[in-house]
């Protein structure tokens, strides 16, 4: 796939937008970045004002390796060493990258009753997810996206399937790129069937994480349609806004723009690209409704996108298949967009609507006689 260059926005620098996944072999022309991934400080408003700074970010769009955590890491880290190699600071996956996306099948779930099959396919899937907290030391699965934002000098933002016992969570987590993880993100609220597998997130992980390239934080999905929790992570100061998803339809891309002026923040979309020849066969992975697919039938056609604070599509959207969808983003785009429209500053009226958030965590159980929650299975 060929190099497609955009005009810059607000005297920004060129925009790469649309690159081959491994072994495309692309060249790059060389782009000004004036800032360092791997410097111990935090910009200032004060050092944005004074100079330049542009961040080069990647979405991945690619498919799981359905049942395969292992081999889904090593196609990760291929992904990663690309964007690294394309001079991206920020590399940013699609939703339930590690673990999987079920897209399709019904577990077994009937109202009132369960099949066998389906939750002999929840076992499998469980053994999919990887434990993110409170192990010591940490999971195998986390070290190792760890040590890829470190080997790279990314930040990374991974979509995965999350384990907490015997409950999965489809969840965000993010690294620095000196391979530090800096917490996570649950979706809050799972989308009809995905209620079925994944739990509920609560308040207490919402972040936005402060770090050299910007505030960077992320909603997944159609969590996003929901205005308060954006509201809440446009009042953290969010400037690069991940969007991991599983939605592959044109209204998705409206939504995109809409938050991206809405918020007077960077949105990068991610979705995976998927055929039918992506999951297991047939009777290992089946596809509600009875009918086969064909092994190369689209069924998820991806459609990942980077846009600016004016609302501007800088790379995207893509529908041909697995890619690197790469942007630079000029950070001075974002004064520009708040200077007439912004959310929850001068545009707000808190003496007449304002928000409480409840960031604390939600514990089923707790014990009085020590500050710890139940021990998990």
């Amino acid at each position: 796939m060929a190099l497609v260059p955009s005009d810059p926005i607000g005297g920004g620098g060129g925009v790469i937008a649309e690159l081959n996944m491994v072994g495309g072999g692309a060249d790059i022309a060389d782009v000004d970045v004036d800032v360092d991934a791997d410097a111990d400080y935090s910009p200032t408003l004060m050092t944005r004002m004074m100079r330049r700074v542009i961040v080069r970010a990647s979405v991945v769009q690619a498919s799981t390796v359905f049942y395969d955590t292992p081999a889904t890491l090593d196609k990760a880290e291929r992904l990663i060493a690309e964007a690294a190699a394309n001079g991206s600071h920020l590399v940013v996956f699609p939703e339930a990258f590690i673990g999987g996306y079920p897209r399709g099948s019904d577990f077994g779930v009937a109202i009132g009753s369960r099949h066998p099959k389906g939750r002999e396919d929840f076992r499998k899937y469980h053994a999919s997810a990887i434990q993110v907290d409170p192990p010591q030391p940490p999971a195998p699965e986390l070290q190792r996206l760890s040590a890829m934002a470190a080997k790279y000098k990314v930040y990374l933002v991974m979509g995965v399937v999350e384990k907490d016992g015997y409950t999965l969570y489809c969840t965000v987590l993010f690294f620095d790129s000196q391979g530090n993880y800096l917490g996570k993100h649950r979706k809050l609220m799972p989308t009809a069937m995905e209620r079925v597998i994944w739990g509920f997130g609560d308040g207490s992980t919402i972040p936005v994480f402060h770090t050299p390239l910007a505030k960077i934080g992320a909603l997944i999905c159609w969590e996003n349609r929901m205005p308060l929790l954006r509201t809440a992570i446009y009042a953290k100061g969010v400037e690069i806004y991940c969007a991991p998803t599983a939605d592959a339809r044109d209204t998705w891309h409206s939504s995109m723009t809409h938050i991206a002026l809405e918020g007077g923040c960077f949105v990068l979309s991610a979705n995976q690209f998927c055929t039918r020849k992506d999951y297991p066969p047939p009777p290992d992975y089946t596809f509600a409704g009875g009918v086969e697919l064909h092994p190369d039938s689209v069924v998820c056609a991806g459609g990942s996108v980077i846009i600016s604070p004016l609302g501007t599509v800088l790379a995207g959207p893509n529908y041909q298949g697995e890619a690197l969808i790469t942007a630079d983003l000029d950070m001075g785009d974002i004064p520009r967009a708040k200077f007439d429209f912004d959310v929850v500053g001068h545009y707000s009226r808190p003496d007449v609507l304002s928000l409480i958030v409840k960031d604390h965590p939600a514990t089923p159980v707790s014990f009085t006689s020590s500050s710890s929650t139940a021990p998990k299975n």
